[in-house]
């Protein structure tokens, strides 16, 4: 009776130790393959399309100082009155400096307002930026320390926010704007912005 049960204990111990070793070497597996089909659903979102939490509310109450070698600062009570376009940049963003000329482009043809907030940057550099390039802003803040960016849910600069003329954030780019994403996008909406507030003054 005692050898009977001997054996079987044997089995049971060889049993499992041969399922411990296999849950040892599926671990890893199973852990890759989880972090395959994270990797895989990743690469198939797109950066510019991901929806931000503020769209549909008022801009965030914040208000900065102006940069260096300007006279007007930016603040949440700016944000009302006009549909506006608000572009946080900084002089060290390359895309930034892609996307400017459009920005400079539709100051030019007065299209709508342009703000700007400007994103962690040296004073001088500020400064010495819109010198260089052309400032299209009426109004540029200095977001020295890049908690008003965080407000707004920024990701990275470029970012550039459609604002009704109520206050609330209407639409986000994420990126550099391109001309094509002016002229399908971004400037149909602020056209159908700008209708319904002049059918709301009309009132």
């Amino acid at each position: 009776m005692t050898k009977e049960v001997e054996v079987i204990g044997n089995v049971d111990s060889e049993r499992r130790a041969r399922s411990f070793g296999r849950a040892r070497y599926l671990a890893p597996v199973a852990v890759f393959l989880v972090v395959a089909v994270a990797l895989g659903i990743g690469l198939t979102l797109r950066p510019r399309e991901i929806p931000s939490v503020l769209i549909g509310k008022p801009v965030p109450e914040f208000a900065l100082q102006p940069v260096q070698g300007r006279d007007l600062g930016l603040s949440s009570a700016d944000l009302k009155g006009q549909v506006s376009l608000v572009n946080v940049f900084a002089s060290w963003c390359v895309p930034c400096r892609v996307e400017h000329p459009l920005l400079m482009e539709i100051s030019r043809r007065n299209i709508v307002s342009i703000f700007g907030i400007n994103q962690r940057d040296e004073p001088d550099d500020a400064e010495r930026w819109l010198r260089t390039f052309g400032d299209p802003y009426e109004r540029t803040g200095a977001d020295l320390d890049g908690r008003a960016s965080i407000e707004w849910g920024v990701y990275g600069v470029p970012e550039t926010f459609i604002v009704d003329d109520q206050g609330m954030i209407a639409y986000k780019h994420i990126g550099q704007m391109t001309a094509k994403d002016l002229e399908k996008t971004i400037l149909p909406l602020v056209r159908q912005l700008q209708k319904a507030a002049a059918g709301r003054d009309t009132e």
